[in-house]
């Protein structure tokens, strides 16, 4: 047995990465036996990976580090990967036993998928394009027979719940009803709406005034749940986030909404069957989708 670990102690779109990674270690080496760090912000998700052989959940205490380390002592790895670059997996590698341990270098310079591609060479393993089907072994349960359009509609889209150097892209309840309607006008398929944990306030707003046979909501929504709905949708639309990363694994249709102050070509490189437009105003926003449909 290859025993492989990973620092991936930030959130679940930036496990996602690592999941072409891991893909492609369990590729490579047959023997592999991949050990995963991770935060509390993706453990619930990541623990139920099947080509994930052992999780750690790191915390913030010094009790908890402390547990980890004599843990992970326990055990001699051919490769320590810090994938996530963060000085606390740094600090806590120090410690671990491995024939090599890998740091990511320049990784301005680099995509994801090439920083990826880098370590694979490092280690003496070969990228393989399969692995961008990570999530081709997760069961999906959830059952609708009719074709859908996914509108992820989360707080990215309300200008005070998230970054204020982006442009605001929020609608008014009557911009976000037409361009509903519309959708349903020019698609003839049926729309499904998920908000995530939270669901904004224009949402509730607006249900009242939308045909509940063409357009569902499914409120209060976990990772998990989302990935499921993703996975058997036509076309995905919605802002930059963990929920992209879905749609590229899957090869599904995505409309991606994002900033024109930050690049995402170092994330979104690799994405299959990915169109993707900036944040405008609403009004001229959701044209742009429409002509995209």
């Amino acid at each position: 047995m290859n025993n492989y670990l990973i620092f991936r102690t930030d959130r679940i779109g930036d496990f996602l990465i690592s999941s072409i990674l891991i893909k492609s270690i369990k590729l490579n080496d047959k023997r592999a036996h991949i050990s995963v760090v991770c935060s509390s912000k993706n453990y619930s998700y990541i623990k139920d990976f099947n080509f994930i052989d052992e999780v750690f959940l790191l915390e913030n205490s010094f009790i908890n580090k402390l547990k980890i380390i004599l843990s992970l002592r326990k055990r001699s790895y051919k490769n320590i990967i810090v994938h996530d670059d963060k000085g606390r997996s740094k600090f806590i590698s120090f410690f671990l036993k491995g024939k090599k341990k890998i740091y990511i270098k320049d990784k301005e310079k680099f995509t994801h998928i090439e920083i990826i591609k880098n370590i694979l060479n490092e280690s003496g393993l070969i990228f393989n394009n399969e692995s961008l089907n990570y999530l081709d072994e997760r069961k999906v349960t959830y059952d609708n027979k009719e074709k859908f359009i996914l509108f992820h509609f989360d707080e990215k889209w309300i200008f005070d719940d998230y970054i204020k150097k982006f442009k605001n892209i929020e609608p008014s309840e009557k911009e976000l009803i037409s361009f509903l309607n519309s959708m349903i006008s020019k698609t003839q398929k049926k729309i499904i709406i998920t908000t995530g944990t939270k669901t904004p306030n224009i949402i509730k707003k607006v249900k009242s005034s939308l045909d509940s046979s063409k357009i569902k909501f499914l409120d209060n929504q976990n990772f998990n749940d989302l990935e499921q709905v993703v996975s058997k949708c036509e076309i995905l639309i919605s802002c930059h986030g963990a929920i992209s990363h879905v749609a590229a694994a899957k090869r599904i249709k995505q409309i991606d909404i994002i900033d024109k102050s930050y690049d995402y070509s170092r994330w979104t490189s690799h994405f299959r069957n990915y169109n993707y437009l900036y944040r405008e105003k609403f009004s001229s926003l959701s044209k742009e989708i429409l002509k995209k449909l």
